[in-house]
């Protein structure tokens, strides 16, 4: 019992100390020798090199920094600029056709990057200034960005889905498959929600007017949406395409996505050492960032488990589950990761709460892997977005126009978060929309 205790407590310490801030991997690390020390001594981390070792020799993982390199590799080609002007001019005869052409550009290039840092900044530099410039209301233009930035996260390839897969030990392409259309789902949501917004209210998004000589012709319009579209749908097609027809495996064809990002960047003339340098550093950064808080968490979990941090939430869930049912406890697991969201980034929920919380779920309520980590990527994306602590929205921030202010974007995040709940629990009723096409293409 005091053992239970004692991993209660020690996941109390670490939750306060990195709500004041406290740098992730050294309080990761620092609370599981502190309470290890308690508990038993230093014998519990005899097992902890062989684990980090384990953890870092995973191939699989080897797919982090290559979708970095060719997410970053793609924001430095100028696609976005393109992809952008384009569907402002595809949709420009619709109310609200400016939002919806970011939320589109949005999708493509969360498909091509994977990176919400870069989609968002991008965008923000060019979308929302061009929306404020036609009249839109402050606060849909910075909400649209800021939603449009996270779909990467759940639209694959997707470095979440990637860590969501080797934590919980299930085929990276059959999460990705599965993830598909629960994106497609939130892009529709997105465009629904702004369509019928500018439709009740014309003053948040209204009819953009273009002179003559600024609207090409029906081909001319033609060839300049092919010319936007067909490169990243190319390469979005021969990353997935290539690990859903299981003729590469996920690090493959990330391999594959890296030097086709690298030839678009040649193709728009926007290639150079100077920019090689960049993107590599970059990719070092955030490769380095990921892997050592793996480090630490590995160190969490093993102190955890040897407390029996695990047997004490099993225990509670299952009272939870014979007073009422094994739904309200999908529901309050949820419930939990969207308010940690508030306070923590998505990579800490995943190597802290995901290995301790979804084993329960799969092993003692025998729910669908492939189900949850849907659900579980689609909740994480709204910690993107939710303050104080949405990285969304200091990125939007960070490059918006002055005239953006902070409230503005605190208010306009507020339907697309409630949208991604939306989301949540379309998914969660019918949860065929994420386990269909995987068994489609494998017989599960």
């Amino acid at each position: 019992m005091g053992s239970e205790y004692l991993a209660g407590w020690m996941f109390l310490a670490l939750t306060i100390l990195l709500m004041a801030g406290f740098p992730v991997t050294f309080t990761l690390i620092g609370t599981a020798m502190c309470f290890g020390w308690i508990g038993g001594g230093w014998g519990y981390f005899e097992l902890l090199p062989m684990r980090i070792w384990g953890a870092i020799n995973n191939v699989v993982l080897i797919a982090v920094p290559l979708f970095v390199f060719m997410g970053v590799t793609l924001e430095k080609s100028g696609l976005a600029e393109e992809l952008l002007e384009t569907m402002g001019l595809v949709f420009h005869r619709i109310r609200g056709g400016l939002a919806i052409s970011a939320v589109v550009v949005g999708a493509l290039l969360g498909a091509s990057t994977g990176i919400v840092g870069a989609t968002v900044v991008t965008m923000g530099l060019l979308a929302v200034p061009t929306m404020l410039r036609h009249g839109y209301q402050p606060e849909l233009s910075a909400g649209t960005v800021a939603a449009s930035g996270t779909l990467g996260q759940i639209i694959p390839p997707s470095i979440v889905l990637v860590l969501l897969a080797t934590i919980v030990q299930i085929p990276v392409g059959d999460l990705f498959m599965a993830a598909l259309l629960p994106g497609l789902l939130l892009v529709l949501l997105y465009m629904a929600y702004i369509f019928i917004a500018a439709l009740i209210k014309p003053d948040m998004a209204p009819v953009i007017t273009l002179a003559d000589g600024q609207v090409p012709d029906a081909r001319q319009l033609w060839k300049k949406t092919m010319r936007a579209l067909v490169p990243p749908l190319v390469l979005i097609t021969s990353v997935l395409g290539s690990i859903f027809a299981g003729i590469a495996s996920p690090t493959e064809a990330a391999s594959v996505g890296c030097v086709g990002a690298v030839a678009l960047a040649i193709w728009n003339r926007r290639f150079n050492l100077d920019i090689l340098k960049e993107v590599s550093r970059t990719t070092t950064r955030l490769t380095s960032m990921v892997f050592i808080i793996l480090v630490g968490a590995n160190a969490f979990g093993l102190t955890f488990r040897e407390l029996y941090g695990d047997e004490l939430i099993r225990g509670f869930l299952m009272d939870i589950a014979h007073a009422h049912n094994k739904w309200v406890v999908l529901l309050i697991v949820m419930g939990v990761i969207f308010l940690i969201g508030f306070v923590l980034d998505f990579i800490e929920i995943i190597f802290i709460h995901v290995p301790v919380l979804v084993p329960i779920l799969v092993d003692d309520f025998a729910f669908d892997p492939l189900w949850i980590c849907v659900l579980l990527a689609i909740n994480l994306q709204t910690s993107f977005m939710t303050p104080p602590f949405g990285f969304s929205l200091f990125y939007l921030k960070a490059v918006t126009p002055p005239q953006i202010k902070t409230g503005h974007i605190y208010r306009g995040i507020i339907p697309f978060v409630l949208l991604q709940l939306l989301g949540l629990f379309i998914v969660a009723m019918w949860p065929a929309i994420a386990t269909w096409l995987p068994g489609l293409v494998y017989v599960r």
